[in-house]
Parts: structure tokens; C-alpha cells; sequence
């Protein structure tokens, strides 16, 4: 149980994989902290963790706010970031480009204010843990901006490992998960992507955020490796 008493810090734990991760890290006995745009979300999610969580309601595309979290949380052990709205899916030549400004304002600016006003509190041995996807290498049709964003947090991770060395700075790189993630689709896209999707990857099924979870424990878990992509898309690389 190495996270056991440590504090862990989920930036988008109030839903989908981020909440995902702050239940896993609780049950091995660390302190989790979550953090979202909406209250009434954060609080809900509260009621399925234990009595000693913390939920704060913040929105992570303004830089002062996100620093007065942090002063006010003083320090931890772990930093994750899975925040995200629903993926902004479409064709180079029908996105509007101010959506998908606002759009890496939070998946990618989010995560860089997170890192910039959160590493200082970390303690020794602490890490961080950001997340990309599948799209960065295997992108479809449709998804040149979220592809973009994965790319550019794959960037962030490895030049932050070795700026703030010793701390560790690694990414999860999730394939298609059933998440909120997805909620921009429709019901009948979004069951048709996950059949399809299910039929051609090689673990035969997509992802659940409790098993993608995983991967984020385990890199804050192990000591040695860091400026590390972990993939977990069900073998979606591969095919």
C-alpha cells in the first residue's frame, strides 16, 4: 500500500477517469483531493469517497484562481490531471477556431497552470501525471484538434521531467474509454464508435475508466521512470 496516508490531488476528479483514479488512490488509504469546474459535481462525487476527501470547485482556465488553490492546499504527494470537456470532434474546415482555443485552454493551459503553481508544493518523491490519448498516435478523421492536444501534452510531460527533476512528470495516453469524455456525440455515435471500436482492438473490448485508472497508481507508485508516455488503449496502437 505505498499511497497509503499520502495526499493525492486530481485536477477533473469528479467524473470519468479522474474520479476513477481518486477512487482507486483511496482505497489504498491515500488522502485524495478533487477538483472541477462545477460544485454541484464535485460534490456528488464527494459522497462516493471517504469522509476525509476534499472537493474544491475551480475553473482551470484562469490562472489566478488555479494559484489560489493550490496556496490554499498547501502540500501533497501526487498531482493528476484528467481534466477535459467532451472532445470537440470535426473537420479541419468546419471548427471554429476560437472553440478550439477555449478548448486547449483547459486540456492543455489547464494542465501547464496546474504543473507551474502545483510543483512547488510537492513533496520529495512526489509526481505528477498528466493525460494524452491514443489520437496523438493514431489519429482519425475528424480529430486533428484533440489529436494536437495530446501531441503538445506528450511535449509538456518530457520537457517537465527534466525541468523539475528529481520530481517525477509522466502521462497516461488512454485509447477509447467509456467516459463523459464522449458526451458531444450522440447515443447512436457514440454506441456505433464503441462496437466498432470493440470489434478491431485486440483486448476485444474498449475501455472502462476503473482500468485505465490503473495506470495512473502505477505511475505514481513506481520511483524510476519519468518523462514516460504509458499507453492504455486496449492494443489500439497496434491496429
Amino acid at each position: 500500500m505505498i499511497l497509503r496516508e499520502k495526499r493525492i490531488v486530481v485536477l477533473g476528479g469528479s467524473s470519468g477517469i479522474g474520479l476513477a483514479v481518486a477512487q482507486a488512490a483511496a482505497r489504498e488509504g491515500a488522502a485524495v483531493v478533487i477538483v472541477s469546474s462545477q460544485k454541484a459535481k464535485v460534490d456528488t462525487a464527494l459522497a462516493g469517497l471517504p469522509p476525509d476527501a476534499e472537493g474544491h470547485a475551480v475553473d482551470l482556465t484562469d490562472e489566478a484562481a488555479v494559484r489560489a488553490l493550490f496556496e490554499r492546499l498547501g502540500a501533497f504527494d501526487h498531482l493528476v490531471f484528467t481534466a477535459g470537456e467532451s472532445l470537440q470532434l470535426g473537420a479541419l474546415g468546419q471548427t471554429d477556431v476560437e472553440a478550439a482555443r477555449r478548448f486547449f485552454d483547459l486540456r492543455y493551459w489547464g494542465a501547464f497552470r496546474a504543473a507551474k503553481y502545483g510543483a512547488p508544493s510537492l513533496r520529495p518523491g512526489g509526481s505528477i501525471v498528466f493525460t494524452s490519448g491514443l489520437a496523438s498516435a493514431r489519429p482519425q478523421a475528424g480529430w486533428a484538434l484533440g489529436a494536437s492536444i495530446c501531441a503538445a501534452m506528450e511535449g509538456l510531460t518530457r520537457a517537465l521531467a527534466v525541468e523539475l527533476a528529481p520530481l517525477r512528470v509522466n502521462i497516461v495516453a488512454p485509447g477509447v474509454v467509456r467516459t463523459p469524455l464522449w458526451a458531444g456525440m450522440t447515443q447512436a455515435d457514440r454506441d456505433a464508435l464503441y462496437a466498432q471500436m470493440a470489434r478491431a482492438l485486440p483486448a476485444g473490448h474498449v475501455g472502462e475508466a476503473e482500468e485505465v485508472a490503473e495506470a495512473y497508481l502505477y505511475l505514481m507508485r513506481q520511483t524510476y521512470g519519468t518523462g514516460q508516455v504509458l499507453g492504455v488503449d486496449g492494443g489500439g496502437a497496434l491496429v
